[in-house]
């Protein structure tokens, strides 16, 4: 589909989803619908863009009753802990019912420490972030971001920011500008791979496996094709495995989310760890008919590079698949079963490989090939990474029991 042609605004389900399969969604619809954006398809330049389409309106909560009755609450419980220790003049009797308190110093240098990781992280970074810039047939430009990921000039970046593209070109960390290639392309993850004749500085890759919701998440992208290099912003990430449904009826799923602000224009860049590895390519944000609603998603670098390999090795993908739905397995529930942890599955697709192999909602999934798995990310990134017809042995805790089954993958939707 041409760029020009894609909307940039569609309503989808937010519905939470934790496993690995693409099926429509099943119809529930939570009463805070959003809408999602794809962080890129701005018109850059001027002239040539088409405009963005209004956001579709939805009925939301009453943000200002709830405000309200926040606030209400928050002054409460403020003139209460004010009273505890003595804050108002009167006779008061200071209370001190925590006996260790925070010391202002040790405070200054954590958040000290942890300005300094972000700093190091986008010095390391920034460099191996560019700036895309597309031109469709139509003439419609489009602006999104992307990670150098080899030095010869291979970059990761999203599929709806080159879709239909007649040009790309690269705008590097330094500002020079390159024209690029497109190498490939997949609807599935929305990933694309593009190619410039030039060496790049490089990011490093690393792997959501183990990754845990309230880590920290830095994003770095090219927003609003503004000039002077990559922009950084820092958050946590908030949840796995989300899925999001988009209009041309393509899902993307095992999304991260995170809070770490991506403004448009930031489409292709790299979500990155405390540790300056990439752990996703940034790919939407959720936004509502009042604006942002400080939601970002970001396809797993897993499943990206496994798709850059095999474009670049064989110029087409296949996804393999599972079949289960599921979540991390929470603690309280990981200690009554005797678990240090696992992922439990909540629905099983009826004919896939899970269901063949006779796995059932409310096994635990604990170990794949033997290796331990300590939430539902690790399965994601165990199976999505592996071949059509390989023969995977996933352990469960069933009834008291560890139990193993061996799964044959299969091509989804074959």
């Amino acid at each position: 589909m041409p760029v020009g042609d894609k909307p940039s605004v569609v309503s989808i389900p937010v519905e939470p989803f934790d496993g690995e399969e693409d099926e429509v969604g099943r119809g529930w619809v939570h009463p805070d619908d959003r809408l999602w954006r794809h962080p890129s398809e701005i018109a850059v330049g001027g002239g040539g863009g088409a405009p963005e389409p209004a956001p579709v309106r939805v009925k939301t909560p009453n943000v200002f009753a709830v405000a309200g009755l926040a606030g209400m609450i928050g002054a409460l419980f403020t003139a209460g802990l004010i009273a505890a220790i003595g804050g108002f003049n009167g006779n008061v009797t200071p209370v001190r019912s925590i006996e260790r308190v925070a010391n202002s110093t040790v405070l200054q240098a954590s958040a000290a420490a942890a300005t300094n990781t972000v700093v190091s992280v986008a010095q390391r970074l920034r460099p191996a972030i560019v700036e895309i810039r597309a031109v469709t047939g139509g003439g419609q430009k489009v602006a999104g971001s992307g990670v150098a990921f080899r030095t010869d000039g291979h970059i990761l970046t999203n599929r709806h920011v080159v879709d239909g593209a007649s040009t790309v070109t690269v705008i590097a960390a330094d500002g020079t500008s390159l024209t690029a290639k497109i190498v490939g392309t997949d609807a599935d993850t929305d990933i694309a791979v593009l190619k410039v004749d030039s060496e790049m500085p490089v990011a490093t890759l690393g792997s959501v496996s183990g990754l845990q919701v309230g880590q920290q998440a830095i994003a770095i992208g090219s927003p609003l094709g503004l000039s002077g290099g990559p922009s950084v912003t820092v958050g946590v990430v908030s949840a796995l495995g989300r899925r999001i449904d988009a209009s041309d009826g393509v899902p993307l799923v095992d999304m991260i989310q995170t809070d770490a602000p991506i403004s448009p224009g930031s489409s292709g860049g790299a979500l990155v760890d405390a540790n300056g590895h990439v752990i996703g390519i940034t790919t939407a944000i959720a936004v509502s008919e009042v604006g942002a609603e400080g939601l970002g998603f970001a396809t797993p670098i897993d499943i990206a590079r496994d798709v850059a390999e095999q474009l670049l090795s064989t110029g087409r993908v296949v996804h393999v698949w599972l079949g289960v739905r599921g979540e991390d397995l929470e603690p309280s529930m990981a200690k009554s079963l005797g678990l240090t942890g696992g992922a439990l599955i909540n629905e099983v697709t009826k004919g896939s490989p899970a269901d063949l192999a006779g796995l059932k909602a409310q096994d635990v999934i604990t170990t794949v090939n033997g290796k331990r798995v300590s939430g539902i990310a690790d399965v994601i990134v165990s199976v999505r990474t592996r071949k059509v017809g390989e023969l995977v042995k996933v352990t469960v805790w069933r009834s008291g029991h560890p139990q193993t089954f061996v799964v044959t993958l299969r091509e989804r939707g074959a």
